[in-house]
Parts: structure tokens; sequence; C-alpha cells
């Protein structure tokens, strides 16, 4: 019999994503004599949604007033760019134009400025002609709406100094610690190496906080559905076509934005992603990464398809269409028209987006969801924008205990 070892925490943190760094972070300046300590399963920081995003940094003109992402996006990014520049991390604004390609998408625009203006955005509307001298390639109808604050950065330096950070004021960093089992009643958790107790516990671990959370009596009424969003990179020969980034008007009621340009740190310009269902959390290849919750995932699929909210049947049909490159090379030319199938490189780039769902109502959550116990929080629905709003979002976690 293998006796493990038993440690004590004050606060204890599960997932070394952005978002468990980042309370970590915001930990040793609420309480600087605290101990603290992040557990993770993974052999190193980040290797799943945080560092696999798209290196993007969002205004956060996408979201109503009253939620939760409005209040900590726009904030969040001031702060991540702030603490980019302060350690001297790649950071750079080149803006971002969100264009209609039809009548039947201005009034969506409307809606984005009023959001804006709402939440304190920079955010310009612009004619055809005023878009084209920010990107003379976009295939914009009439009029579109300027960003010029959305800005890229290098995600993996920030994941990388943010560890730095909190590992010199004494933060343990536990890796290769799998969490086997929750018991609050004696505020304890088992890993696949350790025993660890805990005065409070944040579970920031992404795609796996649902099942954590079941641990702790919550998410009754919630899983995680994860779905895999595939790139192209726009060839080194065309890469000048994009400056900053094209979007197209989003359906405000999907938690997806579409295919679009996004021109990373390091110059490359990817095209995507695509939102296709996966068959695990970590689904990132055709067979790789399938887990024993495959089954559990098509279910969930055909419960929502069945039920039809927020249009779930269109955005399915719409989304596995672009798993055939023709198919995706139309949506990509309502942005750009003269793109070609030649323009497209096949890209490693991958990413995995565990979206939150409403099992009893079969819909899609788009907001960030919290649950707390008397002596734990859990992040349920950290999507999109969680890595801009990062900063933000984890002084927030921080002061709901």
């Amino acid at each position: 019999m293998i006796l493990l070892n038993s440690k004590k925490y004050d606060f204890l943190i599960i997932g070394a994503g952005i978002v468990g760094l980042s309370v970590a972070k915001e930990l040793t300046e609420k309480f600087p004599t605290a101990t603290i300590a992040i557990i993770e399963k993974e052999k190193e920081i980040g290797m799943h949604a945080s560092g696999r995003n798209s290196g993007i940094l969002h205004s956060g003109i996408y979201y109503p007033e009253d939620s939760l992402k409005a209040k900590v996006c726009a904030e969040g990014a001031r702060r991540m760019m702030d603490f980019a520049g302060e350690h001297k991390i790649a950071c750079k604004k080149i803006g971002k134009i969100i264009i209609p390609t039809c009548q039947q998408q201005l009034p969506a625009l409307d809606i984005l400025l009023k959001n804006a203006a709402n939440n304190h955005i920079k955010a310009y509307q612009l004619d055809e002609n005023e878009i084209k001298k920010i990107e003379p390639y976009a295939n914009v109808f009439q009029y579109g709406i300027h960003t010029p604050d959305t800005a890229s950065i290098d995600s993996k330096a920030i994941l990388k100094k943010l560890s730095a950070i909190i590992v010199s004021r004494k933060v343990d960093l536990y890796l290769n610690h799998e969490l086997l089992s929750a018991s609050e009643k004696i505020n304890e958790i088992l890993t696949s190496k350790d025993k660890f107790h805990f005065d409070y516990l944040f579970n920031c671990a992404g795609a796996g906080t649902d099942k954590i959370a079941k641990m702790f009596g919550l998410a009754k009424d919630y899983t995680l559905l994860p779905f895999k969003g595939i790139y192209y990179k726009l060839t080194p020969q065309k890469n000048h076509w994009v400056n900053g980034n094209i979007y197209p008007v989003p359906d405000l009621t999907l938690p997806f934005l579409g295919v679009h340009f996004s021109r990373s740190i390091n110059g490359d310009v990817y095209v995507g992603p695509t939102a296709i269902p996966a068959f695990g959390q970590e689904n990132y290849g055709l067979l790789k990464g399938m887990s024993a919750d495959a089954f559990r995932i098509v279910k969930d699929i055909l419960s929502m398809y069945w039920a039809n909210q927020q249009n779930f049947r269109k955005l399915m049909h719409t989304e596995m269409k672009k798993n055939i490159k023709h198919y995706f090379i139309k949506n990509a030319q309502q942005l750009i028209s003269s793109i070609t199938t030649h323009d497209l490189l096949t890209s490693n780039k991958v990413g995995i987006r565990p979206q939150l769902i409403n099992i009893r109502k079969r819909k899609i959550e788009m907001d960030y969801i919290i649950e707390q116990t008397p002596c734990s929080l859990h992040v349920l629905n950290a999507i999109s924008p969680a890595f801009t709003s990062a900063l933000c979002f984890a002084e927030l976690l921080v002061n709901k205990i």
C-alpha cells in the first residue's frame, strides 16, 4: 500500500491555465502571507485552451452591458497590455474591423455599437472607403466597425511570466498531478501523487471544471461540450492582404464568431476557426484524444439538435460543412472575395473550446457561469474572452470569497 504525502494550504487552485495562474497572482497580492498551491494534471502549464488560443486581446464589443464578460473584458485587455509592457512581452494594437456582407446583417452592427458605448469601448462606424483604408482587400457591404484597441499578444510568454511571478512569491506549482477525488466535508482532494487539504479551493480546470464541480455537489444542470477549432494559414505571398483582424458580423445568439482573419504576433495570418463537435476534451487529432466521454458527447449533441434552441441545428449544419475545404473557402471569401484554395495552407493550429451547455434547458450558456460552496468556487464556462479578461476576471473571482 502506497502512503500519499498530505499537504495543507490556505488556497488551492485546480488548473494552471491563464485563469488559474491569474487567480494565484491575485491571491498573492490580496493575501501575501497565505499559503497557496496550484494543481495541474499536465507536465507543463497552459497546454490546452490557454496555450492554444488565438493570441488576440478582444475589445469586449460583443457582450451586453449586464454580462460578466462585459464587466471584465475591456478592463482585462487594458491590464493585460499593461502587464505585457511592464515585462517587455510582445504585444501590439493591430485593430479589428467587423464587416457585414449583406443588408440583413446591418442591424447587428447597431447592437455592437450600443454594446461599445455601454462598455466604454473605442468603436467607430466607418463607411466602405474608410474601411478600405484600413483593410484594402476586405469585402465590406456599405459600412463596418473599427475597434482600434484590439491587440495581438504573445500568449505563451504571458503564461510563462505569470508562472515565474507566482513561483517567486512562494506559490507551489504541482505538475503531473491529476485530480482523482474531492471531499468538501473534510476539505480534501486526492491526486495521482498526493493528498491535499485546503481552507478554500478555486476550480479553474478549463475543460474539466464541470466534473470537478460535480464532486462538490454543483453543476447539476451543466456539462461541457467540446468544439474543435481548426485553422488555415495565409501563404506568405498573400500575407499582406490582412493588416490586423477582419471579422464577420456575428450571430449574437451563437457562441462562435465565424471564420475570420487574424494576424498573430509573429506576423502569420490565420484563417478560421471551425467549431465542430470534438469527441473528447483533448481530441485535437482525428482519433487522437477521443475519450470515454465520446458517447455522452454524441448524446448531448443529439439532444441539443432535437431541441433546436438558439438555432442549434443551423449551427451544426454550418459548422460541419467547414470540414470540407471548399465550404471553408466560401466562408473566407465572404470577407476577402479574392481568396482561393491555393492561398490557404494547412496549419497545425488546433484548439478545443469547452462550451458549457444547460442540459435541463438544452441551451448554450453564453456568459461566464460561477458556482460556489462555502469553501470552493468553480468557474464553469471560462471560454473566450477568458484570456483577454484573465487579470480582471481573477480579481472578480477572488473578491467573491
